[in-house]
């Protein structure tokens, strides 16, 4: 043996740890490189989406639902597989999930969901333990892919940015919003009670806002500011053509009507309307609307979304940012109103009874300006045809009245209304909502007295009862009709301003009607208003004058140096109740530049 061979061999049986030896250790280490290998390779070959749906539980049902998903196909070809979802990446907690996964093994030989009727009977309890893993570990599977500090929120919808940033902020993790996103959704099976526990906030997962985000925010407003200015210059520059053109047109038709001595009865009736458009456009508001602030609002048809609607968070998703968060609705849906107002208008959602052919949204130019005294108001909107409503005879809900115009003003002091305007004033069981109680039980109820009950519920406010009932659980009606506080709470408060101020204008009538809403809409006293309305070109402008101050019960006083809550309505078409056309609640204030509706002085 050589000196080398003998030197190895002395190598191999040095004992190192208990008593083994060199050789026995390489032997060792080798062999468990070979058993780590191909353990590694056994669970990764149960990690891959061909293995997952190589049954028929999953590739019949919920494999099926996955592929029409986003995260099965989308413009970059990123696709996000089963252990994507449901496989952690941490090596330790895949092995406990690979155990896990032993129950399921289970379920497969006793034939648990072997068809899609035992399938969907299992869905929900499948599902409610895949979000509450979900839940606990601050969704690690879903950022396996997503991750909060690299998301740009110049490229989400506002209500995404603004979700998002309160995720940050208050410990919200993604499983809390997006359930039933690559499979069929069962969240709306879940109880109140589940759904609370399940959605509500962990601190433990609050973070800091990356200053990415930030940036990114700063980024957005900024853009979407300089969209808005271009959108107002190029919408005033066609309105300017358009005035010119039909001045112009009417100019050549007064001329023609003068030097034709010889028009026969024909053409002097058509000549008529030419002349009587020029006088109608005399307006009896004066002010130079060229230094009233201008925004464009696009109200919506809102379906049966009373404020228990939106409370609830089986029904609004935005129902504990709103109620806890205290965030307005028109953070997350100014430029959502045109497709909610679509979804809600065809019966996508929260509308049992649609209206075939009716407009969802309707954009509106609204120009506030003000002289120390008065403030004006001016809204202008396309008309539009008529669409019979089937459910009532003759098609129109209103015959005498093809358009309403309704405004409302409030402090804070009223509940909801520094969040969603003129909202908390529309329950679920006004008349045509859901929960509308029947005629003969208003006819017989304890307060027929106190409300006008003859024609239904109207809208309230909530510090009139003593109990709203949001959820409607065990069977009760949502809303709050009956339960009515004592008249010394309602003259309380009203002493205290705890009502909504509302203005309503009828074109055809030319009637203004002034009231107020606490117990229910009272349509007299105040001090009114002023409007001129015109028709002209398809294209409706009605103009507003309203003193600042009022020593009258039912209205607000209006302080330049102050913000209110304003929000109004449209009734198009004949429309009447709650089929009309509404915005979100902004705020009104006078040469303040900082909110939506900014009245500028003369």
């Amino acid at each position: 043996m050589s000196e080398k061979q003998s030197r190895l061999k002395r190598l191999l049986n040095r004992k190192i740890l208990m008593g083994a030896t060199v050789a026995a250790g390489m032997v060792f280490f080798i062999a468990g490189i070979i058993f780590w290998g191909g353990f590694n390779t056994a669970m990764e070959a149960t990690n891959t989406m061909e293995f997952c749906i190589s049954c028929h539980e999953m590739e019949n049902n919920v494999y099926e639902e996955y592929k029409p998903t986003i995260h099965y196909t989308n413009r970059t070809g990123v696709r996000a597989g089963c252990p994507d979802c449901h496989v952690p990446d941490p090596w330790v907690h895949k092995v406990v999930r690979k155990i896990q996964a032993s129950n399921e093994l289970y379920h497969k030989a006793m034939g648990t969901i072997d068809t899609p009727e035992k399938f969907n009977e299992h869905r929900l309890a499948m599902a409610k333990r895949v979000w509450k893993t979900m839940k606990k570990t601050d969704s690690r599977e879903c950022r396996n892919c997503h991750n909060f500090e690299s998301m740009a929120p110049q490229f989400q919808k506002p209500r995404a940015r603004n979700q998002h940033l309160n995720a940050f902020k208050n410990g919200q993790t993604c499983i809390d919003c997006h359930k039933g996103i690559a499979h069929n959704n069962v969240r709306h099976m879940l109880t109140d009670d589940e759904l609370e526990e399940l959605e509500a906030p962990n601190p433990e997962f609050a973070r800091e806002v990356p200053k990415m985000y930030l940036d990114g925010l700063e980024l957005v407003a900024k853009q979407e500011e300089e969209a808005k200015v271009k959108q107002l210059e190029e919408q005033e520059a066609a309105e300017k053509s358009e005035l010119q053109r039909v001045e112009l047109a009417v100019e050549e038709a007064l001329t023609k009507y003068k030097l034709d001595n010889k028009a026969n009865k024909t053409s002097q009736k058509n000549d008529k309307p030419a002349a009587k458009a020029a006088k109608k456009s005399k307006s009896n508001i004066k002010v130079d609307w060229g230094k009233a602030g201008k925004r464009d609002v696009t109200i919506f048809y809102p379906g049966e979304t009373s404020i228990e609607w939106v409370l609830n968070g089986r029904d609004h998703g935005g129902a504990r940012p709103f109620s806890k968060g205290g965030d307005r609705c028109v953070t997350c849906h100014d430029n959502e109103t045109a497709d909610m107002g679509q979804k809600m208008v065809t019966g996508e959602k929260a509308e049992s009874t649609p209206i075939p052919g009716k407009r969802g949204s309707i954009p509106v130019k609204v120009e506030t300006t003000h002289d120390g005294d008065f403030l004006y108001m001016k809204f202008s909107w396309a008309d539009t045809k008529h669409v019979p409503v089937g459910f009532v005879d003759g098609g129109k809900m209103d015959p005498e009245n093809p358009v309403k115009l309704a405004l409302m003003f409030s402090t804070d002091e009223v509940e909801f209304a520094d969040r969603s305007g003129c909202w908390g004033a529309c329950h679920h069981d006004a008349k045509n909502m859901p929960d509308a109680p029947e005629q003969s039980v208003l006819d017989t109820s304890e307060f027929k007295e106190q409300l006008s009950l003859s024609t239904g519920v109207s809208k309230y406010i909530k510090e009139s009862r003593t109990k709203i009932e949001v959820k409607g659980r065990r069977g009760k009606k949502r809303g709050g009709w009956d339960k009515l506080v004592t008249s010394d709470q309602l003259t309380d408060e009203m002493d205290s301003e705890h009502f909504m101020d509302i203005i309503r204008f009828k074109p055809e009538s030319n009637l203004v009607e002034d009231g107020h809403i606490l117990a229910q809409r009272n349509m007299s006293g105040g001090q009114g208003a002023e409007f001129d309305a015109i028709l002209k070109s398809g294209k409706w402008t009605v103009m507003m004058k309203r003193k600042l101050i009022s020593d009258k019960a039912g209205d607000i006083d209006l302080a330049l140096d102050k913000v209110y809550n304003f929000g109004f309505a449209i009734h198009d078409d004949y429309s009447n109740s709650r089929f009309h056309h509404v915005s979100l609640g902004y705020k009104l204030g006078f040469d303040n530049s900082e909110v939506e509706l900014n009245a500028k002085k003369q």
